[in-house]
């Protein structure tokens, strides 16, 4: 699911609201969680899962090329963690029969 296509859904389910407004809402929320995460916050959302930044520590790392040795500076690097409600839902027996049909190839 793209941007695009969460705008289509949530205008189509909340008919009183135009295109327009959905997606400035869904850009509102979205810069709200992406600077939240830049300034290191943790965000979670109870029954889909939480969102908070992981440090990847500096280390040495080669050139595949050269062979020479490289160092390979610290990383803050996003990170998602699915909620138990999430987890469970995607798991669900129905959902991955609906799944599994419309991979199949067509007769």
């Amino acid at each position: 699911m793209t941007r695009s296509d969460l705008v289509t859904r949530l205008s189509e389910r909340f008919s009183q609201l135009t295109q327009r407004d959905t997606e400035f809402a869904v850009k509102t929320i979205l810069d709200a969680m992406s600077d939240a995460l830049a300034r290191g916050y943790r965000i979670e959302i109870r029954g889909f899962g939480s969102f908070s930044v992981n440090r990847r520590p500096p280390r040495v790392g080669r050139n595949p090329r050269s062979g020479e040795q490289v160092l390979i500076p610290e990383k803050l690097a996003p990170h998602f963690k699915p909620g138990k409600a999430l987890r469970e839902a995607v798991d669900a027996p129905d959902l991955q029969n609906a799944v599994a049909d419309a991979d199949a190839p067509a007769d």
